[in-house]
């Protein structure tokens, strides 16, 4: 009744009940229904226009059924082309022809080619007009399958062209809370896809192209570019031939004149891309050699300017060469003959060393080009028959009195060895030398330290050099900066930079497996010299030779045999030299005592962890059977000059043996680093006595490495009935020790190492232990400890439980215990008494700020009074943490922070007169990141704020006063 009735409106409704029921089950028709359904909806295409959107609603649904009948496609778009005027529809309705033409393109292709270019011709009438950027996307869609899939265009080339390139370049802004999230760059992208699809583009576009390059807007500017660089993809020599001049006018021109960094970078990226482009056709093409020309122009407007005495446009020209010789090995070579002699000419000429480092930069922008061609070729290469000015150009600046052209020389020596057959023997031999030179004496530490990281990258192209050359040198240097005793203080202290020096050269150098031979005995060898010295300062000395093992361990991980090297040669090393010193504490005979003092100690802990971490499961296995039987048993055949004065037993009883039990410090480096699939010997022995040292210990340093140590290990067992009963244990132990006693911040640290162990692996045990630490928060005399331990919680640890050392470390570890804590010590805070109440709030902040920012905005709203009623804690502690954790909320969500805003101001110009200056630092940056909350909501603070900044400006400290100055002038 509905589909005969004369009311269109009710027609209509009839249609889309029909539609509506189709979109739900077209895949249930059978052939001969859907071309009865077909039939008539073709039909409906000449009806009254109400029911036109209904109608095209139901064909979408048909263009998705599988058994449609060969042509029945093509007949549903004529009827669609002929009888439907698309641009006069609503948006949804012109989206459901551009969806039916897109599943006909994806399941009748073949059909919809057979009619020629005038289904191409089609689609540009149901295109024309487009404004919607939803429709666009599609629409462009289209376009670009039209293209790919070779479909005819026929004379219709310039018409698709035109109703694409209308919209170049977009000029769309979303509107606030736009529920389809289409942005600019969306249609921007979308577009150049298709523009950059066919060289029969190529005629109308690169016009446009120019047209909008020469334009005022940058938006147009930067869109055409990155159009230019696109097409540079599938162009060749006949579709640039006729814009070229035009085109490189334009492009020299922005980089001549234009201000905008981006501007210029993406002229660089077009010029490389046409370049490029022109190098590809070359090796195609019989016709004239266009790049020969291109590049001659480009050479013609440029090098004159690399001569100019005011160097005004050296720069912006040097870029130009340079996007263009980076393009082709031929357009290297092309260019690099033309300006590499006049470049080293003009070094010769100035003798300012501004200018002379400016003319270097340039040097090595095109060095460093030619690493991209690998070999230098001795046929075609200019460079290489300019090595000798280039060479003497570099060692020239290297001995240069300014540091900046020196940084620049050191740069262009390290590309120049990186070139592969470059530099001959005797230049190796007179680059190392001027290496050791500015590593070692350069005064200017900037020098010194591109020197050294020069010889590392080095070293692994010439490791026979660097090992024959440089490692005695620098072994000389080394040994002629220690001094007996019996020499002046003063030579000693002269020589202590030259010392250190050498001892970071060594490591810098150790980046080749020969090389590390080489070093690493002679850092141990003086490591073992000063312990056996008693000059002052001997702490420091032998701290900055563990940081340079350090550093050589870390360079050797990702080589096995150099990482086995190391491990087997310094850590039994630094075990037997811990084991000497302890012993001669111990039995109170020759100094040593130096090693085992804490700083010493904590310098090896990272040296033996890099050694131990990368070891494969295998070799750590043979060396964990060697180091636990030490410990444990006081095995020390395996170490190097194991001849000791009495037995090594750092878990017996006895104060003698305190010094022994130091070393507790690097079985916990070693184990604790360890793969988790190597098995430990006698793991519940080594664990029990941990356990028993961590609590009874009156020392703090060793009480805390065994509780780390055993958490350790903890973290890393295998679940089950062994690792249960090790916990209970510890808890078993821990319990009393909390109570009272002399050793209850022993029991706190184990507690709280314990609990992160657990905290790490999601072990049920965590919340029990986790529960513990929250009662003592209201304990006097432990609470301030405590609150202190959320932290240590949260953070990332340096030496042990980390993935770093094959730690066992959940993901979101930290919001879980977020969701599981935070309301427990909100509820505590509530109900402590005055004198405890800071320490719930210490471990709140602690935790907040450990906490990833995206979980806590969404937090925010229940915590913030909270955290404002923390800024009043008299605790710098507490106010740091607070503040620190309040400034990113500031930028990121701003509309809850206005809410507060008349609280935030008060506290945090309070907090800009405290006496630390930790704090000052802190609430200036607060009150600095107040002014990204809505003007409205600021206006009314300003002038009080202004005032209230002006104290800070006078503040004692330069760093208060920067902050100050920042934050005054943003209000």
């Amino acid at each position: 009744f509905s589909l005969e009735n004369t009311d269109p409106r009710v027609r209509g409704r009839g249609i889309q009940l029909l539609s509506q029921v189709l979109l739900q089950c077209y895949s249930l028709l059978q052939e001969k229904e859907v071309l009865h359904l077909v039939l008539f909806y073709e039909s409906r295409l000449q009806d009254h226009h109400l029911v036109i959107p209904s109608v095209l609603q139901g064909l979408r649904a048909l263009s998705m059924c599988e058994v449609l009948s060969p042509g029945l496609a093509v007949s549903v778009l004529k009827a669609i082309f002929q009888e439907v005027h698309v641009q006069s529809l609503m948006q949804l309705d012109r989206h459901t022809v551009y969806s039916i033409i897109t599943n006909f393109m994806n399941t009748r292709e073949e059909e919809l080619k057979g009619l020629g270019a005038d289904f191409t011709f089609g689609f540009i009438q149901v295109m024309d007009g487009e404004k919607d950027p939803r429709n666009l996307l599609v629409a462009f869609q289209i376009v670009r399958d039209l293209i790919a899939k070779d479909y005819a265009l026929g004379p219709f080339v310039e018409e698709l062209f035109e109703v694409t390139s209308c919209y170049f370049p977009v000029d769309f802004t979303p509107p606030p809370n736009d529920p389809h999230g289409i942005q600019r760059e969306d249609l921007i992208l979308s577009l150049r896809a298709v523009l950059a699809s066919t060289t029969q583009f190529a005629e109308f576009l690169l016009p446009l192209l120019i047209e909008k390059l020469d334009s005022e807007l940058q938006s147009a500017k930067l869109d055409s570019l990155q159009t230019l660089t696109a097409c540079c993809a599938i162009y060749g020599q006949k579709e640039l031939q006729e814009f070229l001049p035009s085109l490189w006018s334009s492009l020299r021109r922005e980089v001549f004149q234009t201000a905008s960094e981006k501007i210029e970078t993406e002229c660089l990226a077009a010029l490389h891309a046409l370049s490029a482009c022109l190098s590809r056709s070359v090796l195609s093409s019989d016709s004239e050699d266009l790049l020969d020309s291109f590049l001659s122009s480009i050479l013609q407007d440029c090098r004159h300017h690399l001569c100019e005495p005011d160097m005004k446009l050296v720069w912006p020209s040097a870029k130009l060469l340079q996007a263009a010789a980076g393009a082709s090995l031929r357009t290297y070579h092309r260019i690099t003959r033309s300006v590499l002699p006049l470049l080293l000419e003009q070094y010769t000429k100035h003798t300012q060393s501004s200018q002379r480092r400016t003319i270097l930069e340039m040097l090595l922008g095109f060095l460093e080009l030619q690493q991209k061609w690998g070999h230098v070729e001795e046929d075609e290469s200019t460079l290489l028959s300019l090595q000798a000015p280039v060479c003497s150009v570099v060692f020239s600046a290297l001995t240069d009195p300014s540091v900046q052209l020196q940084l620049v020389g050191i740069k262009a020596l390290t590309v120049l060895g990186s070139l592969q057959g470059f530099l001959s023997s005797s230049d190796l031999e007179l680059v190392v030398d001027h290496l050791i030179r500015l590593a070692l004496h350069e005064e200017d530490s900037q020098s010194s330290e591109a020197a050294m990281e020069a010889a590392g990258s080095l070293a692994p192209t010439y490791p026979k050099v660097f090992s024959g050359r440089m490692v005695p040198r620098l072994e000389e240097e080394l040994q002629s900066g220690v001094f007996s005793s019996s020499e002046r203080e003063e030579s000693y202290h002269n020589h202590r930079s030259l010392q250190q020096r050498c001892l970071q050269a060594l490591a810098a150098v150790s980046t080749h497996t020969s090389i590390v031979k080489e070093t690493v005995p002679v850092l141990l060898q003086h490591l073992q010299k000063v312990q056996k010295g008693t000059e002052a300062g001997n702490t420091q000395d032998m701290v900055s030779v563990c940081q340079s093992l350090h550093r050589v361990a870390l360079q050797c991980q990702q080589d096995a045999e150099g990482c086995w090297y190391f491990h087997q040669t310094v850590v039994p090393c630094l075990l037997a030299m811990g084991v000497q010193a302890a012993m001669q504490e111990s039995t109170h005979t020759l100094p040593g005592k130096a090693l085992l003092e804490e700083e010493v100690l904590s310098a090896m802990i990272p040296v033996i962890s890099a050694a131990t971490t990368h070891l494969s499961p295998e070799l750590a296995a043979q060396s964990v059977s060697h180091v636990v039987p030490l410990f444990l048993d006081g095995e020390v055949s395996f170490l190097p000059q194991n001849s000791f004065p009495c037995s090594f037993q750092p878990f017996g009883d006895g104060e003698c043996l305190e010094a022994q039990r130091r070393l507790v410090a690097l079985l916990m480096a070693f184990v604790c680093s360890l793969p988790r699939n190597v098995a430990i010997p006698q793991q519940e022995w080594l664990l029990r006595e941990l356990l028993a040292l961590s609590c009874s210990c009156n020392c703090p340093f060793t009480a805390t490495t065994a509780a780390k140590c055993f958490a350790g290990l903890v973290n890393k067992h295998p679940a089950g009935q062994q690792l249960d009963e090790i916990l209970q244990l510890a808890v078993n132990r821990m319990e009393p020790g909390l109570g009272e006693g002399p050793h209850r911040m022993q029991a706190l640290t184990l507690l709280l190492w314990v609990t992160k162990a657990l905290v790490l692996r999601y072990h049920p045990l965590s919340s029990c232990l986790t529960d513990k630490l929250l009662g003592l928060l209201g304990d006097t005399e432990l609470g301030p400890a405590a609150a202190d331990g959320f932290s240590l919680l949260m953070a990332e640890s340096p030496d042990v439980l980390h993935k770093g050392c094959h730690a066992d470390v959940r993901i979101m570890f930290r919001q879980r215990f977020f969701t599981d804590n935070v309301p427990k010590l909100v509820q505590g805070f509530h109900g402590a008494g005055p004198d405890v109440k800071a320490n719930y709030l210490k471990g709140l902040s602690h935790v907040l700020n450990h906490l990833p920012k995206p979980v806590l905005v969404t937090e925010l709203p229940t915590l913030l009074s909270l955290l404002l009623e923390a800024l009043s804690c008299s605790d710098r502690v507490v106010q740091l943490s607070t503040l620190s954790c309040l400034h990113p909320l500031l930028l990121e969500a701003p509309q809850i922070m206005s809410l507060h805003v008349d609280t935030l101001v008060t506290k945090f110009l309070n907090l800009t007169s405290s006496p630390t200056m930790a704090v000052r630092i802190a609430a200036l940056r607060c009150a600095h990141a107040l002014t990204s909350l809505p003007t409205t909501v600021l206006l009314p603070y300003k002038g009080r704020v202004i005032r209230a900044l002006a104290k800070p400006l006078d503040d004692k400290k330069r760093l208060v006063r920067k902050e100050a100055v920042a934050a005054r002038g943003e209000w």
